[in-house]
């Protein structure tokens, strides 16, 4: 069975994220996560929610809340596949894609889907950049 390149990039950031999810999020061992993202002028806040759990798949919340106005809060929902070692963003600020088979509206791009994957590439990228600290460990270090 042959791909399109435009589905392979896709099964590429989806296999990516997944990588990336479970080394931020630990295995996907806990419902919550908060973490501060240090940048050189800001700081900001990521966080992922466990809202649905069944043996083979996750459905995950990030929220990402800015301390500064160099960037915007948004929100991602995210499908993790645990058998196929997956992670899809499934709706950004609570818009979901089209499906495929639905003529989508002038208001939407055809491959928002892909563009909503490489919205969280970037972001899991960003925060390995700028590193993310654990709000239980910054809390710590005040006490």
């Amino acid at each position: 069975m042959e791909k399109s390149l435009k589905t392979s990039n896709h099964l590429s950031a989806c296999s990516s994220n997944f990588l990336r999810l479970k080394k931020i999020l630990k295995s996907f061992q806990n419902e919550k996560y908060s973490f501060d993202i240090l940048y050189s002028e800001a700081k900001g806040t990521a966080e992922f929610s466990v809202i649905s759990r069944t043996p083979h798949t996750l459905i995950i919340e990030a929220k990402f809340f800015n301390h500064s106005p160099v960037f915007i809060d948004f929100l991602l929902r995210i499908n993790i596949y645990i058998d196929a070692r997956m992670a899809e963003v499934i709706s950004y600020q609570q818009e979901k894609p089209v499906p495929f088979f639905i003529k989508a509206p002038f208001s939407q791009s055809q491959d928002e889907k892909y563009q909503q994957n490489k919205i969280l590439t970037e972001w899991l990228e960003n925060i390995f950049i700028h590193g993310a600290i654990e709000k239980q460990e910054i809390n710590f270090l005040n006490d």
